[in-house]
């Protein structure tokens, strides 16, 4: 089980790991070994997730996320497999954190008195601008 937020946490058997060579350092071993890490959370069917925080990680996924709602995360920064694993799932949790708490909705506001009669007062000194521009009306 891991956790995300206190009301989140994700079954181990909804992510999806494949190990693949990785480029970058690692001497010959680079060769030989598949370090890099490539896990797949689909985040439209997960029984772990709200309907609303699975709408908005699919949203903010953006290129990882296939048109099955399958988020893919590539995780190939650190030498060994333990630890890109480890990265590709802090990387997931951080993602789901941040599409877990509702967007604020915008209360509706009117422009204050001094405001409306300073904008009043912008247009008009614009206005004199402007009309000192035209040709002068005894020609």
């Amino acid at each position: 089980m891991i956790e995300v937020t206190q009301r989140i946490s994700l079954d181990d058997g909804e992510l999806e790991f494949s190990y693949v060579r990785a480029a970058g350092p690692g001497g010959q071993n680079v060769n030989k070994v598949s370090s890099a890490v490539q896990m797949r959370f689909d985040a439209r069917r997960s029984p772990s997730l709200p309907n609303d925080v699975s709408i908005r990680l699919q949203r903010l996924a953006g290129s990882r996320l296939t048109q099955d709602g399958v988020i893919v995360i590539s995780a190939s920064r650190f030498r060994d497999q333990q630890r890109n694993r480890a990265d590709a799932i802090e990387r997931l949790v951080e993602l789901i954190r941040k599409a877990e708490p509702a967007p604020v909705k915008r209360k509706v506001t009117k422009p204050t008195r001094a405001a409306r009669e300073k904008r009043l007062e912008g247009k008009a000194k614009r206005g004199a601008v402007k009309s000192m521009r035209q040709r002068p009306m005894g020609d």
